[in-house]
């Protein structure tokens, strides 16, 4: 049964929980559906600040999640979070649920916690983050966190998608730091070193901002903040941190063309898909095998047989 999203964006719109837990689903699955849903919501959004937060996996990411969450909490403001999780192999959804994780936030009102899954289809996870965020957006979270599993490719474009960008490592992560460095410096808008309670915490500081200095000279240089998420440590010198970068990108202009640079890789992720929709149809039928069995036979070479397809 086709779904009418309209309703759904009208519920969402006023912060009906249920509605947006739908409309997350529907953007999730694609179609046409999720794009009327985005079509519908697109004009309610725009005030959302978004914080992409990505390292490698239990660096303590969802920790550091959770403490940011409460440090938004504890002045009222409401938050949503997108988890972006590893893929089940049995059903196709996020291992880690959004019940498992952050419980503690479960039933505040202020909070809403969705898991997604990357269900092994990059372009569709890099549409559908950016769609899901618009329906916390729209739901009027001012803050929306979106956390990624690890620094895959997908997981890096994804977090480096946001607003402000804080890459997590912990100490010790010297020689992984020289291995990333050229990725994740062109992301990172501020590092973290979780768990700074371990051994190696000032080498691992060094190293960061030896890379940092090798990097030139830049308008905004990435603070380095210590954090001992567990414990609550460091995350008011955090957030202090993301409200500078915030205001550094308000001030001089840079937000905006951010947030255009982040709508012209969705538009063209967007135009990709729907070629790339276009490709499987004309890669199937009678004409596809036909000409399949011209190039086995040696009738006729793959690119002469491409042609003609796209001739078609």
């Amino acid at each position: 049964m086709a779904i009418d999203p309209a309703p759904l964006v009208a519920r969402a719109i006023t912060g009906d929980r249920g509605a947006v837990a739908k409309l997350i689903s529907l953007v999730e699955a694609g179609g046409p559906a999720a794009v009327e849903a985005s079509a519908l919501l697109y004009p309610e959004t725009g005030g959302a600040y978004t914080v992409g937060l990505t390292g490698a996996p239990g660096a303590g990411k969802s920790s550091l999640t959770d403490a940011l969450i409460r440090r938004l909490r504890a002045d009222g403001t409401e938050v949503g979070v997108l988890a972006i999780d590893p893929t089940s192999p049995f059903s196709g959804g996020a291992i880690l649920g959004d019940r498992v994780r952050m419980q503690d936030h479960a039933i505040d009102e202020g909070v809403y916690i969705r898991s997604m899954a990357t269900r092994g289809h990059l372009g569709g996870l890099a549409l559908a983050t950016p769609l899901a965020a618009r329906v916390l957006d729209a739901a009027g979270k001012p803050w929306v966190l979106i956390e990624t599993v690890g620094v895959g490719q997908v997981e890096v474009e994804i977090a480096g998608a946001a607003d402000t960008t804080v890459v997590v490592v912990n100490p010790g992560w010297g020689d992984g730091v020289q291995a990333n460095k050229a990725g994740l410096l062109e992301i990172a808008d501020l590092f973290v070193v979780n768990k700074a309670d371990r051994p190696g915490v000032a080498e691992t500081v060094r190293d960061l901002e030896m890379m940092l200095d090798l990097t030139g000279e830049m308008a905004w240089r990435p603070k380095v903040v210590q954090t001992v998420a567990t414990r609550g440590e460091g995350i008011e010198e955090l957030w202090s941190a993301i409200g500078e970068h915030r205001e550094f990108q308000e001030r001089t202009g840079r937000l905006a063309r951010r947030r255009e640079h982040r709508l012209r890789d969705e538009l063209r992720n967007i135009v990709f898909a729907r070629l790339r929709d276009q490709a499987d149809a004309t890669c199937a039928g009678d004409r596809f095998e036909k000409l399949v069995a011209q190039v086995a036979a040696r009738e006729l070479d793959p690119y002469a047989a491409a042609q003609e397809l796209l001739g078609a």
